[in-house]
């Protein structure tokens, strides 16, 4: 039925005769509006797992270049996107790698990590109006579904995409995808998806509210809805506070729970965060609740060949409280506290830290119920101003986890370090 639906919602964009943009018109062509670049990454991600589990650590070097095309001129604009990713593996560690949290190089049959992974993709795009159809290799970022760029390589998926913004404010996207290519593994088709159909919108109802909609069908795993609303609320020129609403609701298929012995089929999760801002402090206090009868809790990402999970992207889950624990068990509440700060008021433009507390409490598992976690998340950012470096950026990123024991089936205690170096560079 998806499928009937993305079939009318795409016609309709594509013959609306009232628009009220009209992108195609402002087109420059083919050449003067193209674009490469590519972003250097050093990526270092070290977990130290606590009660007896084998700490794990993977280090590489990427480069990910990526070419966008401009529209040809005309009614109907034609363009081209495509990508280039490689990974030199520092580490190549067997006893290390392989951690599913990780997953910078994926391993092999012999059970070592690959010394080096490289891929590339493209897609070929139409524009009628505001109105654009992509159909290819591509990095979808909606709620439903969004590609992992948290880790070494990015993922990528193979599909047709059609976005339209032929009304101001209102962005309308509907899609279909067949192939899932996992952030550290080498081919089109290696994440194991069948198919996922996505559809819904996002409106700017005024300067400060703003409310999306969204909904996924993955193939023989799961349907899922998305709901958000977004509303900031200006006290002086530089204070402002901000309610931000996040919610899902997936439903397991039937087969999809037997194959897997999963117990329960539904879970709605959902978070409320309030952020007030003065200056350069901002001050984040939000609440995140998951109910339901499914064991999994909030299911998302990962990779169905090999891990028996959903293939929708490891960043699909807009949520207040996701740091390295995504506090997304069974029955889970939990709420968090955080702190930001931008140092450019003290004079060293480019740096900002951000430290939070999240406790989880009410977790159930199979074996119990009750179990609890807790996270404190530090993390500094610098991003350089100007000169040859300008853009280069530093991330220095840590997570204390503590699990309790009712809930280690659900979670691992550990300490995790992320150092993250990322230099774009604009060729054209």
């Amino acid at each position: 039925m998806l499928n009937k639906r993305i079939s009318l919602i795409a016609l309709g964009m594509l013959s609306a005769t009232q628009a009220m943009a009209n992108d195609q018109a402002e087109s420059k062509g083919f050449v003067e509006d193209s674009s490469l670049k590519v972003l250097l990454r050093n990526a270092y991600i070290n977990r130290d797992f606590k009660d007896g589990n084998p700490d794990k650590s993977e280090w590489g070097q990427a480069a990910i270049g990526t070419f966008s095309s401009g529209f040809t001129q005309g009614t109907v604009g034609v363009g081209v996107d495509a990508f280039g990713l490689y990974a030199l593996n520092l580490e190549r560690s067997e006893d290390r790698s392989g951690a599913q949290g990780i997953d910078f190089f994926k391993k092999g049959d012999s059970g070592q990590p690959a010394d080096d992974l490289s891929k590339g993709g493209a897609a070929i795009k139409f524009r009628l109006s505001s109105t654009t159809l992509t159909y290819g290799d591509q990095m979808p970022a909606l709620p439903v579904l969004s590609y992992d760029n948290s880790r070494l390589l990015p993922e990528s998926y193979t599909g047709t995409l059609i976005t339209s913004r032929e009304i101001k404010g209102l962005q309308l996207d509907a899609g279909r995808f067949t192939a899932e290519s996992r952030k550290s593994a080498e081919g089109r088709d290696s994440g194991g998806l069948k198919s996922i159909n996505v559809l819904g919108g996002s409106y700017q109802f005024t300067e400060q509210f703003k409310a999306a909609l969204y909904a996924s069908d993955v193939e023989d795993v799961l349907k899922k809805q998305y709901v958000n609303a977004n509303y900031v609320f200006p006290i002086d020129k530089d204070q402002s506070l901000t309610l931000d609403f996040n919610g899902y609701r997936t439903k397991l298929e039937d087969s999809y729970v037997r194959e897997n012995g999963i117990t329960g089929d539904d879970n709605k999760i959902w978070s409320l965060a309030a952020t007030f801002i003065t200056g350069p402090h901002s001050f984040t206090l939000a609440h995140q609740r998951s109910t339901g009868d499914s064991n999994l809790g909030y299911a998302y990402g990962g990779y169905q060949k090999d891990q028996g999970r959903i293939g929708d992207g490891g960043n699909t889950i807009y949520l207040a409280n996701s740091y390295w624990s995504d506090f997304n068990a069974e029955d889970e509440r939990s709420w968090q506290v955080g702190y930001g700060l931008d140092f450019s008021t003290f004079g060293v433009p480019g740096l900002s830290y951000n430290v939070a507390y999240v406790r989880g409490d009410n977790i159930t598992t199979s074996t119990s119920e009750g179990g609890t976690e807790r996270e404190i998340f530090n993390q500094f950012k610098y991003v350089v101003q100007s000169g040859p470096a300008k853009d280069l950026s530093v991330k220095l990123r840590s997570s204390v986890l503590r699990v309790s024991q009712k809930s280690s089936e659900y979670n691992v205690s550990g300490n995790e370090v992320r150092v993250f170096v990322d230099y774009p560079i604009n060729i054209f």
